[in-house]
Formats: C-alpha cells, structure tokens, sequence
C-alpha cells in the first residue's frame, strides 16, 4: 500500500510540470484587467443594439458600448445559478428601468461548459432577458481560473478603450438594490 501511494505522488510530482497550465490562470484580480475573451457577436438584431455591436464575428469584452460591463459566469446545471436567475434578471430590470444606467451598464452571461442548446435553455426556463453566451469547450472558462458558479466579474470601460476589473467575486449578487449600489460606488456612477 505504502509503495503504491509512494509510485502515485512520484507520478503527480512528475506529470504536474508537463501541464504548464495545470493551475496556472487565476480569477481576474480586482484592480486587474479581463483576459483577451473573444465571444460571437450576436445574431439577434435586439442583443446587437443593447451591447453597442454591428455586423458580425468576434468582438472582445471591453468593446461593449458601456461604461460598466457585468458578467456573470454560469452553468445550466448550477442549482445556485437557477435559484439566482431570478435575482439577477430583477438586478438585469433595475438597470433596465433606471434611465441614467440603461445606457451606461451592461450585462452579459457565459455558460460555461454550456453548449448553445444549454444556454438557450436556461435562458428560455428562467426567462433571462440579456445575452447569454456558451463556452461549450471550457475556453472562456480556463482563462478566467476555472471559477465555479455562479461567477461574477464587473468590469469598469475607460473613455479611450482600456478597462479595469473592479468586481471578482463568487456567489449570489444577493440583494439587487445593494449590489447595484456597490457597483455604481466602485465604478463612480451616479
């Protein structure tokens, strides 16, 4: 017995730094910036105009028209995510109805490990109003730490392009009117 767990550190010991990414990517530190993450533009004319995007392909987090960009990491099968989505779609309402946010903060979902029809499905069941976007593959999911779920990183959007992380956090947003309060005082909106 002693011999075989001796034999399986050895292999863990050495099979470890063939894996350079094995650990390596951390959640976006506050005060940080986002990873290069690179989601699809999407195909729907209303999600287009919400995040400020024309045409089609690519585009990157921070080239959301938005002074404040809120992300929320997911998954289909997170029983914290389905008994949070009404929270966040009351959080999603309140920026909505409040006419000096419409237009200055934004939100966004990432399944991850949530294929298209994962995601079209938690969207359709818990009726989310703001886009949602599948990682099928986990990409998106690794760059940011491999965090569980539900994920929250809240992004502040500077006038010339550049951005700063200024929310990282695990968890429920817990109360809407308390966390929308916290992300307007930690982006210094009004």
């Amino acid at each position: 017995m002693k011999k075989a767990l001796v034999g399986l550190i050895i292999a863990l010991i050495l099979i470890i730094p063939a894996y350079p990414s094995f650990g390596a990517n951390a959640p976006p530190a506050e005060g940080g910036i986002l990873p290069k993450i690179s989601l699809p533009v999407p195909g729907d004319d209303g999600y287009r105009k919400y995040l400020g995007l024309k045409g089609a392909g690519e585009f990157l987090i921070p080239q959301i028209k938005a002074k404040v960009v809120l992300i929320e990491i997911f998954s289909m099968y997170c029983p914290h995510c389905q008994k949070d989505a009404p929270v966040v779609n009351d959080l999603y309402s309140k920026i909505m109805s409040d006419g000096a946010l419409r237009d200055d903060v934004k939100l966004i979902g990432i399944g991850a490990g949530n294929s298209d029809f994962e995601v079209d499905f938690f969207k359709d069941t818990y009726g989310v109003k703001f886009p949602l976007f599948s990682d099928n593959d986990f990409i998106v999911h690794k760059m940011i730490g491999e965090v569980r779920t539900p994920y929250f990183i809240v992004i502040k959007i500077n006038k010339n392009g550049s951005h700063k992380v200024i929310y990282s956090k695990l968890g429920s947003v817990g109360n809407p009117d308390e966390f929308l309060k916290k992300i307007k005082n930690l982006a210094g909106l009004k």
